[in-house]
């Protein structure tokens, strides 16, 4: 299968250049990233045989799976260009907007993409353990999702840290924008019943920490993961990228790829 990594400049980008690799039956044939971008005509990795581009189309002409931890301008930028093409999607990045989900979800009538938030397997296991958590525990417990990132993370709260909310309200029955608290600050007063709660933490070189609290009276629960390397989520979205081989068009997350 032959894949192209878009933003290929960035930490991601070259975690992912490296992680293809060692991956048999992947071919790297084609990276991409904005044109003012330094990398741009040189070889995505030292000594690799593909150079780094800001051609899309072209890009996206010599692959079966585009692979993008970008920006969501930059991801709705290369959706038209896979779904011109007929090509495939694995999409790692976050802070899309309703109307960008929306179309999002309008172009996986006609190709297939995998989206999710986080590509590590203990993240999507995380995932299922919050929603069991949530459901069993009812309101009686109060539930605060904390996380932390590098510096130059640009969206906040995680897109994971919302997974982890979303999977949380769904077990409870209720839609995440009506129950989220993202900031606090001054007078809040107190507590509603059946908030999530969100708190940020950005700074020095953290790859990702995502901790989930049940708080009840005398007593607390605490889910969490802690990623050490962009190797977990390379690995994970390359494993995605093979598994879209063949697949129909629609919309498919990390549950989907991992069978659960």
């Amino acid at each position: 299968m032959k894949i192209c990594i878009a933003g290929a400049g960035g930490r991601m980008g070259q975690a992912l250049a490296e992680a293809v690799e060692g991956h048999d039956g992947l071919q790297l044939v084609a990276a991409l990233d904005h044109p003012e971008a330094s990398g741009v005509g040189k070889p995505v990795r030292p000594e690799a045989a593909v150079t780094v581009s800001a051609d899309v189309e072209a890009a996206v002409a010599r692959a079966d799976v585009v692979v993008d931890f970008t920006r969501p301008e930059a991801s709705l930028a290369l959706l038209a260009a896979c779904r011109k093409q007929g090509c495939g999607m694995v999409i790692g990045t976050t802070g899309f907007d309703n109307g960008q989900l929306a179309k999002i979800e309008t172009a996986s009538a006609d190709i297939p993409i995998v989206m999710a938030a986080n590509y590590s397997l203990g993240v999507t296991l995380l995932r299922a353990l919050v929603a069991q958590a949530a459901k069993a525990l009812g309101d009686d417990f109060d539930i605060e999702v904390v996380e932390a990132h590098h510096r130059h993370k640009v969206d906040a709260p995680s897109g994971t840290a919302l997974a982890l909310g979303e999977a949380a309200a769904e077990a409870r029955g209720v839609r995440l924008e009506d129950v989220a608290v993202k900031s606090r600050e001054g007078h809040t007063g107190e507590r509603e019943s059946g908030a999530i709660g969100f708190a940020t933490v950005r700074g020095g070189d953290v790859v990702g920490d995502h901790q989930v609290l049940f708080l009840g009276d005398g007593e607390r629960i605490e889910l969490g993961h802690r990623a050490s390397s962009r190797a977990t989520f390379a690995n994970g979205a390359l494993r995605a990228a093979a598994w879209l081989r063949g697949r129909s068009p629609g919309r498919y997350d990390l549950f989907d790829v991992l069978g659960l």
